[in-house]
């Protein structure tokens, strides 16, 4: 089973457990009010440790008839083991909320139903399209800064001792930010309309999915290796992962499989790096420069 198999399949399973819960928890308000999954896990990639983004949209400003049993749902969430990290929001206070911060308009752009009120969820993604707010070309700038932010932090380069493959250059989150931008112009369903657009062609989607893939395996790999959300290299745990990716070989030196995982590692994000920053600049030039033309 490849990596992606394993994140939806687990999606999938969190979705079967939300859904009879909210069921049991809310009763006869279940349908009234929408579970909405957001961030990764509306994506369906979901880590063995990642937390469990939920949006809960309520009908109305008065929580009263829901306080208790979105508590009682919740605790039960946590008492099982998950992590759920929940907003409680109306419609208009989702879009207040999201014109005011570009992470919860990102954040509120990957959705999708879990249970609960179809037309309610409805409402809110057509209040949330690009004519009402956060238009793609303010959109890309304010990723774009955000982006250039996060790099600083890690000095501008992924080549660090104990790389983070979320956060750093040539990361997980570079190939968010492609996603997110372009969907936000486009309202794609998917990259590969990258090839459609005339972005990329085939040969160089198909070498951004494989190091999305790689990127997804080693953060699956290490996920299980540490038993909780980490998302560096960390020294201790290089070793397991060299192993893990055939780089163990009994004729090799001594920390030859961690210099030769380390460099497969490099060439990935490298490669990723290299997507990211084409793509990004054909993006200013159609999103950007062609709409003031």
């Amino acid at each position: 089973m490849n990596v992606k198999d394993l994140l939806n399949e687990n999606s999938d399973f969190i979705d079967e457990i939300l859904a009879t819960s909210w069921r049991h928890f809310l009763a006869d308000q279940a349908d009234t009010i929408s579970l909405i999954a957001v961030g990764g896990y509306a994506r369906r990639e979901l880590f063995p440790h990642s937390d469990i983004d939920l949006l809960i949209l309520l009908n109305s400003d008065d929580i009263s008839n829901y306080q208790e049993l979105l508590t009682n749902f919740l605790t039960f969430l946590w008492d099982i083991g998950l992590k759920p990290g929940q907003s409680v929001r109306t419609v208009e206070q989702s879009v207040t909320e999201a014109q005011s911060d570009q992470t919860i308009m990102t954040s509120l752009m990957e959705n999708r139903l879990v249970t609960g009120n179809t037309a309610l969820y409805q409402n809110l993604r057509e209040a949330i399209t690009p004519d009402k707010i956060w238009p793609s070309d303010q959109f890309f700038a304010a990723k774009m800064l955000e982006q250039q932010l996060r790099h600083a932090k890690y000095h501008d380069t992924g080549y660090n001792l104990e790389p983070n493959i979320k956060e750093g250059p040539g990361g997980l989150r570079d190939m968010q930010v492609i996603t997110w931008v372009f969907k936000r112009h486009y309202n794609s369903k998917t990259l590969r309309e990258l090839i459609q657009y005339g972005f990329l062609p085939a040969s160089e989607y198909d070498q951004l999915l494989s190091a999305l893939h790689v990127l997804w395996r080693i953060r699956y790999a290490l996920q299980l290796l540490t038993g909780r959300s980490e998302d560096r290299l960390i020294f201790d745990y290089q070793r397991d992962l060299a192993r893990q990716f055939g780089f163990s070989k009994e004729n090799q030196k001594y920390n030859e499989d961690v210099e030769q995982f380390m460099q497969f590692y490099f060439k990935t994000i490298l490669e990723l790096q290299r997507l990211n920053e084409m793509l990004l600049q054909l993006f200013h030039e159609r999103f950007v420069i062609g709409e003031t033309n």
